[in-house]
Order: C-alpha cells, then structure tokens, then sequence
C-alpha cells in the first residue's frame, strides 16, 4: 500500500484533512520516537564513560520527561521534533570529540531501529489481517526523526556534529550556534509549512517516503 494511501509522510497535523485517530497515533509515535532517541543517547553516553548515576534527565523512560517545549512545537508544526538535551560531558570521555559525536548520533540511530521495530509488527499484524495503522506512524515518524537529524542544526545530530568538529577558539560562536539552534530550526520548519514544502520535506521527504515504503513491503 503506497505510503500516500495512509496519511501524509512526514505527518503533518492539517485541520483541512484532520483525522482524530491519526493524530493520536502521530502523538504516541512522537513521545516514543522522543523517549527512544534522549535514551539512547544517555546509554551510549554512559557506555562510554561519562556515567552519573541518578542524573534526572537520564535513563528513566519516562517520556514526557524528555519533552522539550520548542521540540513539541516542531513535531506540531514540522511533523518531526526532538527531546530535552541531555546532558554529556566530554570531558569523562577517552576521546572527547569522537565520543560525543557517537553519542548525539545514537538517537536518530536508535529511531531508525525503532522504525524496524514498528516494520516488524505491521508485518506480524498484517499476517493475521489486523489493522497496523498506529504502528505505521510509529515506523513514519521514527523514520522522518532519524533522517531529518541530518540537518546541520543543534539539537539534531547533524548540528551536533559540526558544533563538536568546530576549533576551540570558537567557544563563543559554538555557544551561540547551539542556543540559536532550535529556534532557527522551528522557524526553519514553520517557514516551509507555509510554502508547501519548499525548504526541507520537499527535498527529505520523498526519502522518508521511499524507505517507508521499502520497510513495509510485503
């Protein structure tokens, strides 16, 4: 079943085509696909080497605790969105640059895993003739979180990547580029709602869609 035949991807909340059922299945996807990347960042952090048991922001699955306000506004608006920072520090790491870069881009890692997840159950339900519309989302919104996380902007992986590659005499400017980050991504992502997909999803999205379509194949 072609991807447009079930709902847009990436997803988008329009009040023209509103469907209850789907926006509270984009809703589940969006806190699970939110839980799984700020977790996945937080094990591979510990795994290697900044361990701080009994940090608040790490590793208790709680999703609504990993909500970040201008990331909620960006699934609302984008269709795609990212969880509260969590916190490492490389300095508890043997090699700082190199690990920190492996850490921010475990979440989108750990988003595309959990898309095959969702790929895997909509199989196993389609097996037995059951409906596997909400694992569907789950898979699409998965999907469209790890690849927009290319996008060279904090908080995403992308961003974080060049934030960390960046010469320490440029503190103040990565200070900067980090805060001005989600702000400019939310704009960013608002900005290309309004022009129909002129700036980000016209060019990403038929990516999410083709590999959308790839894991669901019979």
């Amino acid at each position: 079943m072609p991807p447009r035949d079930l709902f847009p991807i990436p997803y988008l909340i329009d009040p023209r085509t509103y469907a209850f059922d789907d926006a509270v299945s984009f809703c589940v996807a969006a806190l699970i696909a939110v839980l799984v990347n700020a977790e996945a960042q937080a094990y591979v952090a510990t795994l290697l080497g900044d361990s701080r048991p009994g940090a608040k922001d790490r590793l208790h699955f709680n999703a609504f605790l990993h909500l970040d306000l201008l990331g909620g506004l960006s699934f609302l608006v984008g269709g795609v969105g990212w969880p509260k920072q969590v916190h490492v520090d490389p300095a508890r790491f043997r090699h700082p640059t190199g690990y920190l870069i492996l850490s921010r881009c475990a979440g989108p890692f750990a988003n595309f895993l959990m898309a095959n997840i969702a790929a895997s159950i909509v199989w196993l339900l389609g097996a037995f003739s059951m409906d596997a519309r909400v694992f569907m989302m789950v898979l699409a919104v998965n999907l469209t979180v790890a690849l927009y996380n290319l996008l060279p902007l904090p908080p995403l992986a992308g961003g974080s990547l060049i934030s960390a590659l960046l010469p320490e005499k440029s503190e103040r400017f990565r200070g900067l580029y980090e805060q001005a980050g989600p702000y400019l991504l939310l704009a960013v992502f608002l900005l290309d709602r309004i022009i129909d997909g002129g700036i980000i999803s016209g060019r990403l999205g038929p990516h999410v869609q083709r590999l959308f379509a790839l894991l669901i194949k019979p």
